[in-house]
């Protein structure tokens, strides 16, 4: 019966994480739909502009841009932002960020890009922004305290993963530290028996020629 409780079990978690994945898929699929839909709305925008300066050109007037342009360039920004941030929960769903150099795809954990070697900025705890927006918020006087116990609450949470963080950074820090001490070792070992490899090889040649 034990046995069977333990497959049992298995094949729900298998079917748990399958279920993720494919949820995952999915969304990240609906996400990137959107993403060529708002990137076709753009093109067509790009074409209207264009449209509009060889218009101007042909009749030999200059265009003011500020002027007849604001409102394409001001969609545009829009559409991009809202573009952006589809890619940033594509990315999520991944586990991965864009390098803020580069725009690279990289692991959320990462600290410097694997392409171009940039540093990256910490990503501050959600608890910060919802901390921000509460405190902003207007109450009724009796929910005050209410208001404040939350807030109380929410600052702990951010100090105790500021401090994970801080502690992690370290570990990180000590592991990079000992894995290049490690490779310093390898190497001097690796040159050391290169130079007596050498060394013996040059008396070996010397004693061939005596024996000659």
């Amino acid at each position: 019966m034990e046995f069977l409780d333990k497959i049992s079990k298995k094949a729900t978690q298998a079917c748990k994480a399958t279920a993720d994945k494919t949820g995952k898929i999915a969304k990240e699929t609906k996400l990137k739909l959107k993403m060529g839909d708002l990137k076709c709305q753009i093109n067509e925008l790009y074409e209207q502009i264009g449209k509009k300066v060889y218009e101007q050109h042909a009749r030999e007037q200059e265009i003011d841009i500020k002027k007849e342009l604001e409102e394409e360039c001001t969609k545009i920004d829009v559409l991009s932002d809202e573009i952006e941030q589809l890619l940033k929960q594509c990315l999520e769903l991944k586990n991965k960020k864009q390098c803020e150099s580069c725009h690279y795809q990289i692991e959320k954990e990462d600290r410097f890009c694997p392409n171009c070697g940039a540093k990256q900025t910490k990503e501050q705890p959600k608890e910060v922004e919802i901390l921000q927006d509460l405190r902003e918020a207007d109450v009724k006087e009796e929910k005050e305290e209410e208001k404040q116990f939350v807030e109380q609450k929410l600052e702990d949470k951010i100090e105790e993963k500021l401090e994970d963080e801080e502690q992690q950074d370290r570990k990180n820090q000590e592991d990079e530290e000992g894995e290049y001490e490690e490779n310093l070792k390898k190497t001097v070992e690796i040159e050391s028996n290169i130079e007596e490899y050498e060394e013996e090889n040059d008396n070996s040649n010397e004693e061939n020629k005596e024996d000659e």
